[in-house]
């Protein structure tokens, strides 16, 4: 099976900055798509980023501009690039990632494996 593995979460002041790390593990060959979500407390689960095949990404109107979502298929490893942090970006960031071509990689269902999740904390 895959195995999704976050690291590089923090605390860091506002207009700080932060790189997530995702290493993909368990397929011998690489995903469809790969996405970024958080979940703040109380909230729903939201996407930030999503990266299709190689080259074609995706925002949220929240973060473009300010995220740079990434992958290295030679490592296995999706990152964000977090910029200019903001007190409402502090959230429990997850990366999930689909094999299925026919997917919209776009919302949390359309994604069948998931991470533990990396804290993110953003303060004024």
């Amino acid at each position: 099976d895959v195995q999704l593995v976050e690291s590089g979460g923090g605390s860091v002041q506002a207009g700080g900055s932060l790189r997530l790390s995702c290493v993909a593990s368990g397929r011998s060959y690489g995903s469809y798509c790969m996405g970024w979500f958080r979940q703040a407390p109380g909230k729903e689960r939201e996407g930030v980023a999503a990266v299709i095949g190689s080259t074609k990404t995706r925002y949220a109107d929240s973060v473009k501009g300010r995220f740079t979502i990434s992958r290295d298929d030679a490592k296995n490893t999706l990152y964000l690039h977090m910029n200019s942090l903001e007190p409402e970006d502090s959230a429990m960031y997850y990366c999930a990632s689909e094999f299925w071509v026919g997917s919209p990689c776009a919302t949390v269902r359309d994604f069948t494996y998931w991470g533990q999740g990396t804290q993110v904390t953003v303060s004024s």
